[in-house]
């Protein structure tokens, strides 16, 4: 199921439908990708970004308004990401992307995240090394290399992140890697470029007059890059 075009937005049951996701790999495929961002109780640790926004009771609306067709992939921005695996699988994520300096135990958390039946995503923040998400390569589904400091929308894409991308694509060849922040049709040829395959958008299509043009143009990108890198190997 694709998302695009003004009637689908009002059709949602929450203010904002969280930010696109576009698979270069398969151009037909769009799916919705969801940030959770939660406080945490008083007294306990800071938030693992400043912004507040929804959790499963909203992906489980979606879900039921959506039907099971569109692939949801939870970016849990959250700073103890082991205690929503649960809820997030039975309000019917797909795909549960954490953040890597979130957690002092990755490899338990991604084995129980494919317990509960999701695909697994490793994000990093823009100041962490991309080397340390190396030894997880393996046992995920999908590496998320930011492009802004997580936590709003709208802010300016950081190039300087592209080596990132370019690194993990030329030492993980067949692995899927994202790009989110700032991403939009001005940026999209330098993330094609550097070696994503997915990628993620947010303001530069809800805020575009033709959401749908904007959307097919980030799909093409990827995907032409993805054929031209198979060509080439």
């Amino acid at each position: 199921m694709g998302f695009s075009g003004q009637e689908y937005w009002s059709e949602l049951p929450f203010p904002s439908p969280g930010i696109f996701l576009t698979q270069g790999s398969n151009p037909g495929l769009s799916a919705l990708q969801a940030d959770a961002l939660t406080s945490e109780p008083p007294g306990k640790a800071q938030h693992f970004v400043p912004n507040i926004t929804f959790g499963h009771p909203v992906v489980e609306s979606l879900r039921k308004q959506l039907g099971q067709d569109p692939f949801f992939d939870m970016h849990m921005m959250v700073s103890r990401p082991e205690q929503w695996v649960k809820p997030m699988a039975v309000a019917g994520a797909n795909q549960y992307t954490f953040h890597l300096e979130a957690t002092d135990n990755p490899g338990a958390l991604i084995k129980d995240i494919r317990e509960n039946g999701m695909k697994v995503g490793l994000a990093i923040k823009p100041g962490t090394s991309v080397e340390y998400l190396a030894p997880w390569a393996n046992q995920i589904d999908m590496a998320l290399v930011m492009t802004v400091e997580p936590g709003f929308g709208g802010q300016k894409f950081m190039e300087d992140m592209m080596p990132k991308v370019h690194w993990l694509r030329t030492q993980f060849p067949s692995l899927d890697i994202e790009v989110d922040g700032g991403v939009g049709p001005d940026t999209i040829h330098k993330c094609a470029e550097a070696g994503a395959n997915m990628i993620v958008s947010g303001s530069a299509i809800m805020r575009s007059e033709d959401p749908r043009s904007v959307i097919n143009l980030l799909r093409n990108v990827c995907s032409e890059a993805a054929q031209k890198r198979s060509l080439d190997r």
